[in-house]
């Protein structure tokens, strides 16, 4: 008899067994991974002018990075930003500062800007997906982020003024 109860025992253990084995092949997991859009959000306006005639140059919608999460991310992953939008980059201190382009999908101009709301320099044309450091000429409270050759179009130089204000 109790060679009876152990055959039982083994059939419901191998039984038990191979029901979970197939089971787990059937579970099978989506390997597709979702992708976000990330739209931009309107939270301040910008305008450039210039030093010597303080005449404007241009006027944009802002996005505005001033935690660490946002200055870290800035607009990585994004694959387009309309000529009329920029993300403003607001530090808490003032510092030589040096941005890559690190998962950005877009080429940009990087303007660099002193407490004072002047320009201390442009990185123009910065390529995508580069991890070059791509530094400011001199320290900087903020970064203005555009899409790649409009501060040419603009003729946006190095002293040039830079107003903005949060919604």
């Amino acid at each position: 008899m109790n060679r009876l109860y152990i055959r039982l025992a083994v059939i419901l253990f191998s039984g038990i067994v191979v029901l979970q084995v197939s089971s787990c092949k059937e579970d099978k997991k989506s390997s597709e991974v979702t992708i976000a859009k990330i739209n931009f959000k309107k939270e301040g306006e910008l305008q450039l002018k210039k030093a010597i005639s303080d005449s404007l140059l241009v006027s944009l919608d802002i996005e505005i990075a001033d935690d660490e999460y946002s200055t870290q991310t800035g607009l990585m992953y994004r694959d387009s930003m309309k000529d009329t939008h920029g993300m403003l980059f607001i530090f808490p201190n003032i510092d030589y500062r040096s941005f890559y382009m690190k998962n950005t999908e877009i080429p940009l101009d990087i303007i660099y800007i002193a407490e004072d709301k002047t320009v201390v320099s442009i990185q123009k044309n910065a390529k995508p997906y580069d991890e070059t450091s791509l530094p400011s000429e001199g320290p900087a409270k903020y970064v203005l982020e555009v899409n790649a050759g409009l501060s040419d179009i603009w003729t946006l130089e190095k002293g040039d003024l830079v107003e903005f204000s949060k919604q």
